[in-house]
Parts: structure tokens; sequence; C-alpha cells
């Protein structure tokens, strides 16, 4: 089999907002084919780096393409989600650093049969744990039509959802929906003509929606963020990459909670709420890939970088 081709995205950003120290303790909450994590792993001398990832076949892909630091990476069969659980497991008390992408990674996106891709028929599958029970085929054909509307509009902001899970709903009454290319058949048929003559192909929106829900993606980073933070050192960072303005805003919003949290009136001479700032931005804004960056790589085009420090 081919090495799958994958570029990290915002690389240099990460490795520079992590302020890596060499005996440093960091994580890689998506471990994926470790482009993040080689440049983490190059920078320790006697740290240490947790790598976690959802799919078995990152794990043993990337144990194997970093076998070289191999004395000083340890690899986890999990959810980012549970990253404060796996950590108490590795008896870690505090980290200097987490790192979580919260894209799909590229082997997932190329591998056709995995079923993620609206380009090559599959069957309907879109799992990051293939240990996991839900499916793309359960969504598509055992949920019913107003969830199915939900997550199209919710997750995937297609706004044509209710049509498109009318027509799903009517195809599966006759038989289930098997495939990838058939599922993008039924949301093609669903679209009017304008639409499909759209830059964007008109699966994408939906394809993300059902992935999203297949993955429970948003609860996972909702998770992450309630917990991680309480598991970096004072001075340690959190970056997080998203793809989606939902995840973003997730993120955005953990972020600003735990640093400016407080209830109190303006006018109150100190806080009596009890909050205890946790966290405080690095940046204003969230990082933007470069322009260099976009041309090597364009599934960057929609990467955000927020980075957090514990206080």
């Amino acid at each position: 089999m081919d090495k799958p081709k994958h570029i990290s995205v915002l690389l240099d950003e990460c490795i520079e907002n992590l302020n890596i120290k060499p005996d440093g303790i960091y994580v890689d909450g998506t471990l994926g084919l470790g482009g993040h994590s080689e440049q983490i792993l190059k920078r320790l001398t006697t740290g240490r780096l947790i790598g976690i990832d959802r799919d078995e076949t990152a794990i043993q892909r990337t144990g194997e393409r970093l076998k070289a630091y191999a004395d000083k990476m340890t690899l986890v069969h999990g959810n980012f989600c549970d990253v404060a659980q796996i950590l108490d497991e590795l008896c870690v008390d505090a980290v200097d650093g987490m790192l979580f992408d919260l894209g799909v990674s590229s082997p997932q996106l190329d591998e056709s049969e995995r079923g993620f891709s609206y380009m090559n028929d599959a069957p309907l599958d879109m799992r990051m744990d293939n240990t996991s029970a839900l499916t793309a085929w359960n969504v598509v054909n055992e949920w019913p039509e107003d969830e199915l509307v939900r997550i199209l509009r919710d997750y995937g902001e297609e706004r044509f959802a209710r049509r498109i899970a009318s027509r799903i709903v009517e195809r599966r009454a006759d038989k289930p929906v098997e495939t990838t290319l058939e599922l993008v058949d039924i949301i093609k048929s669903a679209m009017p003509a304008a639409a499909l003559r759209e830059k964007q192909h008109p699966a994408k929106r939906s394809f993300q929606a059902i992935r999203i829900a297949v993955n429970d993606e948003l609860g996972a980073v909702e998770q992450m963020m309630r917990t991680a933070p309480d598991k970096l050192k004072i001075g340690g960072r959190l970056c997080v990459i998203s793809f989606h303005s939902l995840e973003d805003r997730i993120v955005k919003t953990s972020i600003a909670a735990r640093e400016n949290g407080c209830t109190c009136p303006r006018e109150a001479p100190i806080c009596v709420c009890g909050f205890v700032k946790t966290l405080k931005s690095v940046h204003r804004k969230p990082v933007l890939p470069s322009e260099d960056e976009l041309k090597n790589n364009p599934r960057a085009r929609s990467a955000k970088l927020r980075v957090a420090e514990r206080v």
C-alpha cells in the first residue's frame, strides 16, 4: 500500500505557539500521520509525547513511521475528548502543552473504502474509530426525517436540508441507501439546478454533517474544552485547530468562559461570584494559514488556530 500523502496544517504556527521545552510533556490529541507530533519529538530530549487517536490505523502507521522516537513517545487508541482520563490512567498529573487538530485526516478522506469521500463509491461508513457501532449507514437509513433535517442544517449549514432529508426518506422506503455515490445521487436529485452549478460539490455540506453526527465531533470538542485545560501546568499552552464554524465557536467560547467568566456587576469593587481565571488567550484573533500554505495545501483554507495559556 502506498503511504498516504499528508500535509500538517498550520505546522510552524503550532510548534511556535506550543513553546516546547526539551524536558516537557506534550499531548497530540489527534495524532493522524504524526506531522505535528514529529516536530514536537524532534525538540524533546528527556521530554515525552503522548499521542492519541480514535483511528487504530493511524496509531499503527504513525508508530511505525516515528519508531526512532519510541523511547519518548506513548501512543494511545482513544478519543481526544477523554484526554484528562487518559492522562490519569498514564499517571500524568499535568502537561506542558496540548495540540488538537479537529480536521479529518487526509488518509481518511483519500482512502475511499472509509466512506468519507463523496467523490468515490464506497459503503456508507464515515467512522473515525472502526470499533464504533454507529455508521453513516445507520444515520442515513434509520434516523427520523426531522433529525436528518437538523444535522444537515446545523452541522452542514445546508440550505436545502429539508428537501434532501425528505428525498433520503423517500428513497430508503424502497430499499436502504448502501453507498456513498447512491447518497450523492439522492442529494443531487433534491437540489435545484442552480445549486448544482455552484463551484462547491453539491454533496459536500451533507457529507460533512453526517460525518460530524456519526463521530459526535461537536460533543467531543465540548468535552475536551471542559476538561483538558485543567491538565495543563501553569504556563502550559493549548492549541486547537478547527475547520468548521461550529467547532471554532465552541473553542472560542470555552476559552472566553475561563478567561472572562466573572458574572459580578462592573461596579462591584471585588469579585464575589467565585470566578477563577484559568486561561488567557495568547492571540486576540485566530491564527490563519499563510498564503504560501494555502497554495501548497488547499485543505487548509478554512483552518483556524486558537491558542490559550494556563494561568
